[in-house]
Parts: structure tokens; sequence; C-alpha cells
């Protein structure tokens, strides 16, 4: 269970970030998936090493933490997969 929950939770952050993230991302839904779940460990690294990974209740800094950095990751990662696609399209 914990392998689909990791799918979930990167596709909903993966799509989230997408949607803030202003103008058109070229990723595809997979890697957007992906992206999402990088986000999601990295998000619940800086909340553990900041102390607030378990909280009563539900953890929305957890939570937080784990959408600013799939938005980085997604961006910076749908930069890439331009940058890699936009290079075999003129080769």
């Amino acid at each position: 269970m914990g392998w689909l929950w990791a799918i979930i939770v990167g596709f909903v952050l993966g799509l989230l970030a997408k949607a803030i993230i202003p103008g058109k991302q070229h990723s595809p839904l997979w890697l957007t998936t992906i992206f999402g779940i990088l986000g999601a460990i990295v998000g619940n690294a800086i909340a553990r090493a900041l102390g607030v990974d378990a909280t009563r209740g539900i953890d929305w800094s957890r939570h937080a933490f784990q959408l600013v950095a799939a938005i980085i990751i997604v961006y910076l990662g749908d930069m890439a997969y331009m940058a890699l696609r936009g290079s075999k399209v003129k080769a």
C-alpha cells in the first residue's frame, strides 16, 4: 500500500504544482507524477529536519513543504525535459 499512496500523492502534488506554475508545462503526466513523488520525499525531509513532520491532526506544515518542493521540482524538471527534448528535435 505504501507504493500506491506514494503514486497517488505524487500524482496529486504534481498536478497541483502544474496548476500553480504560470505558463504551460510540457512534461508528460508520468514524469509529473515522478516529480510529485520527489517533491513529497523532499518536503518530508525538510519537515522532519525542522521538527514538524508529526503533529496532532492534519500535518498542514508538512503538506505545505511537500507542495513547495513539488512546485520547485516540477518547474526545474520541466525545464530540463524541454532542454533535452528540444535538443533531440533539432538533431
